[in-house]
């Protein structure tokens, strides 16, 4: 009786825990149907935005103000219910255009577009960095007859040339994009389906009937700027039990006898078939595991390699039963010898856990040993290695050999070297033409000077043949006068002429040398000096081409001499910036300024911070116009049928060169064309003291009264 009851509560117990189990299993079944459901439909709404993506990218190529954007808006918009309005935006992201969807209500009549802007432009500004289409966060649109439908924008920008040339918005209808895919994965006579967020708070459903809460999933509906929920609530609740208690138990009873041998060939038959796919499942890792080019090596606690993978025993050379025939305290026999005294000391650290986690995740980068003696890089990730129990055990570590790396970034190193030579040696031909350009400044002022002397000697010549003994008893300021200048009022002219011939002649050596240094690319040779030594370098040429032009020169500088600013660059290349750019300044008024209107300025402040000179060279010429000013530095891009187009290129490259950047602008009465730049002071300059004084040699009494120039 006794074997009886325990049979009888045997297969009690094994009807209750078979029953449970059918239950469990169809309530697993039920959710894993849940969640192939929202699968489904996940990758339904997924193909749908990347189609809707797709088509207006397409639309993208058209521009706003052709008919056939919002023609081709309104097809799309006809084509996908999903899509109830699209915009086409500036850079600015402002409204350019916009077209509504043809089916319901305007999706913006009661509330204004800019008042339900839902984080579009955000979503715009991260497209643009991103250069890939971004999503808003989502937001609710009410409609006028007091409903409403909750929606999201698409933002995909439009690029032109590299450039950016707007964006097209697109809002889309979260109802509509879940019933449609819904409707094509066919799951709502089964499930009601919903669009939440992740605070659980719900945007859109779809099915006839409400979900039981009983069986239910959730997907992630993963978008480029926005994360969404899809939740899958089947409509069935929980499984019944047999609904004929007496028939169970008749039946329970009738198999109970059988039921014993059934669960135990059930169980052998399960556990032959957990033991078969365990042993898959290590014959999958250890498949896995061999086609990796990365190298696996697991250490126990005490650091005896205890399992290693073929790619690391190519990595090193030696076999896997060599390897872990070594046991500590001996190095491995991939650890240099040079090294070994370094590496045990930090795998002991490692071992003990004095690594923090976080830089056990980065790894460290070490040095390996082939069996050939050849030494290679290799990066090392470590993790605990952990047992059924979480207890650790050892270390696991995925090693990369990085040697083939190195010898690409060395590759890629040299040929880096080599492009930059050839480079260098393509800027030759344009360096001939810059030579050409620049040197005629200094050759035009030699043979200007040299034929003055010429003049000079001749004219003294005459003069001292024709001088007559009967002006002797002249007075002699009379006779100065009538004789006209002698031989002691043209030696320093004489003298002046040469000096300024040898001095262009240094200069033009100083362009040749300091272009040559331009091409080399080698650092140029800076100096410290007063900013008024460079204006006297450059004024008197820039005073023969205001002569030539009959233009006026003004310089403001500070007047007291502790303001004078003085700046740390290389002095020759800043003289041809400052001559080219009054040279450009004057011949831009040879053309529509009239004469008594043509004034060069050229001024020289200390930055408001002390730590940097501003310089402005303007004009009051006719100005930029904008087609030109977008080519402005374009080297070889020129206005003037005589001009090279390499003056501006070469001022704005030694600008930047000195830590600086060439701007220009309008002058202050809206007329001319004003050029800026600064250069880095060379000391903390002292306060202004006075007003702007002349140009250089004013503040000595000197004056310059040539014609065309204007000192003040």
């Amino acid at each position: 009786m006794l074997l009886w009851g325990l049979l009888i509560a045997l297969l009690a117990v094994a009807q209750s825990l078979l029953v449970a189990l059918t239950l469990r299993y169809e309530a697993w079944r039920a959710v894993d149907a849940a969640e192939n459901a929202a699968a489904e439909v996940v990758a339904a709404a997924r193909r749908d935005l990347l189609r809707v993506t797709h088509s207006i990218q397409a639309m993208t190529w058209i521009e706003p103000h052709d008919p056939a954007w919002r023609a081709t808006a309104a097809q799309l918009l006809r084509e996908t219910p999903q899509l109830r309005r699209l915009e086409w935006r500036d850079r600015r992201v402002s409204l350019v255009t916009a077209v509504e969807a043809p089916l319901g209500p305007p999706l913006f009549a009661r509330i204004p577009r800019a008042e339900l802007e839902g984080g579009a432009d955000l979503a715009c500004r991260e497209a643009q960095r991103a250069s890939a289409p971004a999503f808003s966060r989502s937001y609710f649109a009410p409609t006028p007859e007091g409903t409403g439908q909750e929606v999201i924008d698409l933002c995909v920008p439009v690029l032109r040339d590299g450039r950016d040339a707007g964006f097209v918005v697109a809002t889309l209808s979260l109802p509509a994009l879940l019933e449609a895919a819904a409707e094509r994965s066919r799951v709502l006579q089964q499930y009601e389906l919903s669009l939440v967020e992740a605070d659980g708070a719900r945007l859109a459903r779809a099915g006839v009937r409400r979900g039981a809460g009983v069986h239910t999933a959730e997907q992630v509906l993963d978008l480029p700027g926005q994360t969404l929920r899809l939740r899958a609530d089947s409509l069935a609740g929980h499984p019944s039990l047999i609904p004929n208690v007496t028939l169970a138990l008749v039946l329970g009873l009738s198999i109970g006898l059988f039921g014993v041998v059934f669960l135990l060939a059930r169980d052998v038959r399960r556990r032959a078939q957990a033991e078969q796919a365990l042993a898959e499942a290590l014959r999958f890792r250890r498949a896995m595991e061999d086609s990796l080019s990365t190298g696996l090596r697991a250490r126990d606690m005490a650091g005896a390699i205890t399992y290693v993978n073929p790619a690391f025993c190519a990595m090193v050379g030696y076999s896997a039963e060599e390897l872990r025939a070594v046991r500590p305290p001996g190095p491995p026999p991939y650890w240099p010898p040079e090294r070994a005294a370094e590496y045990a000391e930090r795998q002991r650290h490692r071992l003990a856990g004095d690594v923090a986690p976080q830089a056990q995740r980065e790894g460290f980068e070490t040095v390996f040993m082939r069996r050939n003696g050849e030494r290679f890089p290799a990066m090392v990730y470590e993790a605990p290695l952990l047992d059924a129990e979480g207890r650790q055990t050892g270390w696991m570590g995925s090693v990369l050999d990085l040697a083939a790396q190195r010898r690409i970034e060395e590759l890629s190193r040299q040929q880096q070297e080599r492009l930059q030579a050839s480079a260098r040696l393509a800027t030759v031909g344009e360096m001939a033409s810059l030579l050409s350009h620049e040197l005629n400044q200094p050759l035009a002022a030699i043979a200007s000077y040299s034929t003055g002397s010429l003049n000079l000697l001749e004219e003294l010549r005459e003069d001292e043949a024709a001088a007559a003994p009967a002006l002797q008893s002249v007075d002699a300021d009379a006779a100065g006068f009538a004789a006209g200048p002698t031989a002691a009022d043209l030696v320093p002219l004489l003298r002046q002429a040469l000096a300024r011939i040898a001095e262009q002649a240094e200069r033009a050596g100083r362009v040749i040398k300091s272009v040559q240094d331009f091409v080399r690319r080698r650092e140029q040779l800076r100096e410290t000096i007063a900013v008024d030594l460079l204006l006297d370098a450059v004024l008197p040429l820039v005073r023969l081409q205001a002569r030539k032009s009959t233009a006026q020169v003004e310089v403001d500088l500070p007047q007291a001499p502790e303001r004078m600013p003085r700046v740390v660059c290389d002095r020759t290349m800043l003289e041809q910036v400052l001559l080219n750019l009054a040279r450009n300044g004057i011949q831009a008024m040879e053309a529509g300024t009239p004469a008594a209107e043509r004034r060069l300025g050229i001024q020289v402040r200390p930055a408001p911070d002390d730590a940097r000179v501003a310089f402005e060279v303007s004009d009051n010429g006719p100005g930029i116009a904008p087609e030109v000013a977008a080519r402005l530095f374009t080297p070889f891009f020129t206005t003037r049928a005589e001009g090279m187009g390499l003056g501006l290129s070469l001022c704005r490259t030694v600008i930047e060169q000195h830590g600086g950047a060439l701007a220009f602008g309008q002058g202050p009465d809206g007329r001319g064309t004003v050029f800026r730049f600064t250069l880095p002071a060379a000391r903390p300059l002292a306060p202004d003291a006075g007003q702007p004084r002349g140009e250089a040699g004013a503040e000595s009494g000197e004056t310059h009264a040539s014609p065309g120039t204007r000192t003040r």
